[in-house]
């Protein structure tokens, strides 16, 4: 590897722009955008050997570092104690000016999160899911200028990832958001990141220049201060064809994971790009399944689990990994939770026997669940029309597949494509019939789990007594074993609900040029921190035209 170089324009490609920055307002979304720019309390330590940990995706709180946050603690079941870190400052940008960080920055963006102070009341909805999931703060408080003490109103198992990881725990300007009400403008962007947003040309570009007043150094190499890059741009190219033809021309410098979810996820695309440019570098990975697809179980025909397991049964997941993906897929059925978390997710083999037949192609039993259902063929073939509500950042060519597989047992679906903020909001207000999701995480399985009870990313409109009641069994458990039996049994039940179909996880590949130094295919450094790995990378000048 070289050695860490200073200076240059990095860029890359982003293939969606969210409708908000402000998190608060609108979810994590926004960190397409400020991940550069606003810091979170802990990250990922960046020095960890690549073969103990690959950053795909987030460590549990055992394996994290401060970053803002220097230290944490918990005196008792109900306290939590953060120490905020010493010496950070805000960019010299009005109105922060380069004032330090102090814990009562901290405490006034929890206060706003949560709605428990500082004016706020209202909890964010986006914080109804994933790790949020059942977390609830009695109090915030800032105790002195480096100390905030954070109080629970009862024991929760998942309170110290929500509160040290949280993806929305990100740390705004307290003073832009009294002044203007919000975040929302990304010229009043502020934080204490790496980089400053410059220009935000929506449909065009954004750009971010060095912080030369960052705070942090290089945990690979010490004695450098970050960032490297005086400038990063992204480029805003939805097209897959756009942008590899972009990389390959060397007009961009990095596509994948930690750009905008601009990665490669057909195999004869990737395979004309290196025909093309074989000096290009490849990174292949398999974060979760991006081919899952959620059904309303509120609406009609998929209140009934018949019509929902005939869906899965006309999928032939086999198949679509040998022709498809050419052999390169998992087409084992998986739930939420990866098959290789085996502290939760069940065996396919050890799944009851009419679940595991269910996930077996059988399209004649497909059809016979639907006349059952009372969904017989029509005059025309048909049994019933729906729709799928797709997002720009998956595979398009990969829900078409699906369709064609629906269309053989008389199920005509026809894809609706919104852009990232009308996806979004389609999901949280449950308008849609079928949804493209995710499953198969090898993340935080009670963040995952916890999807089915949120009220802005349940991908499946589910409202279960008896899956609450485990949930909260679950928060309410004092030893690991209790916990991750309550989750084995919420992931099964979800899986027996037939509530997601299940999808082949198809490999996706992040590709750089040779001159892009550092980067060894890593995804995430933070729950929403993917972007933050660009500001440890470098060019190797001896490989750079």
């Amino acid at each position: 590897i070289s050695a860490p170089e200073y200076g240059g324009t990095f860029t890359y490609a982003l293939k969606e722009e969210p409708g908000d920055i402000d998190a608060v307002l609108a979810g994590g979304w926004g960190s397409i955008i400020y991940n550069l720019v606003l810091e979170n309390l802990t990250i990922q330590d960046w020095s960890t050997p690549r073969d103990e940990h690959d950053f795909a995706v987030a460590l549990p709180p055992t394996h994290t570092i401060g970053l803002l946050a220097e230290s944490w603690s918990q005196p008792d079941p109900l306290t939590y104690v953060l120490n905020i870190r010493q010496g950070v400052r805000w960019q010299d940008k009005a109105p922060m000016n380069g004032r330090a960080l102090t814990a009562e920055d901290v405490e006034f963006n929890f206060h706003r999160l949560f709605g428990i102070g500082s004016g706020y009341t209202e909890r964010s909805e986006f914080i109804n899911a994933g790790e949020y999931t059942g977390v609830e703060l009695e109090s915030v408080t800032a105790t002195d200028s480096s100390t905030v003490v954070i109080k629970l109103p009862a024991p929760n198992s998942g309170a110290l990832v929500a509160i040290i990881q949280g993806g929305m725990n990100i740390i705004y300007a307290p003073e832009v958001i009294r002044a203007k009400g919000n975040a929302s403008d990304w010229r009043d962007l502020v934080g204490t990141g790496p980089y400053t947003l410059t220009d935000w040309t929506k449909g065009s570009s954004v750009t971010y220049d060095k912080n030369p007043d960052y705070w942090r150094f290089d945990e690979k190499f010490p004695e450098n201060r970050l960032p490297y890059f005086d400038q990063i741009r992204a480029l805003v190219m939805p097209e897959v064809a756009t942008y590899v033809s972009a990389l390959r021309s060397g007009q961009l410098d990095y596509i994948g994971a930690a750009g905008g979810t601009t990665t490669l996820r057909g195999v004869d695309q990737l395979e004309s790009l290196q025909r093309t440019n074989p000096e290009l570098k490849v990174y292949p990975f398999a974060l979760r399944s991006d081919q899952d697809v959620g059904m309303n179980i509120k609406v009609k025909p998929f209140d009934d689990i018949r019509v929902r397991k005939a869906m899965q049964m006309a999928l032939n997941l086999d198949e679509i990994d040998q022709g498809y993906y050419k052999g390169l897929a998992d087409a084992i059925p998986q739930g939420q939770i990866s098959r290789f978390n085996t502290a939760v997710a069940t065996p396919f083999e050890d799944w009851p026997a009419d679940v595991r037949k269910a996930f077996e192609y059988d399209p004649a039993g497909a059809e016979a669940l639907l006349d059952e259902a009372g969904y017989p063929r029509g005059a025309d073939g048909v049994r019933f029309e729906t729709e799928i509500v797709h997002q720009p950042r998956y595979d398009l060519n990969y829900t078409e597949l699906l369709i064609s597989y629906w269309d053989a047992i008389g199920v005509k679906a026809e894809v609706v494509i919104l852009p990232l903020a009308e996806h979004v909001a389609a999901r949280t207000q449950g308008d849609y019939e079928l949804i493209t999701a995710e499953g198969a995480y090898k993340g935080s399985a009670a963040a995952i789990l916890g999807k089915f009870l949120s009220t802005s990313w349940n991908t499946s409109e589910v409202d279960d007594e008896w899956y609450r009641a485990k949930f909260e069994e679950y928060q309410a458990a004092t030893t690991l074993d209790e916990q991750n039996a309550a989750l084995r049994e919420l992931e099964m039940y979800s899986i027996e609900q037939f509530w997601q179909l299940a999808g082949a996880v198809g490999p996706e590949f992040s590709v750089t040029q040779p001159w892009l130094a550092g980067y060894n295919g890593e995804s995430t450094l933070t729950k929403s921190g993917q972007y933050l790995a660009f500001a440890r990378l470098w060019f190797d000048s001896s490989l750079k035209p």
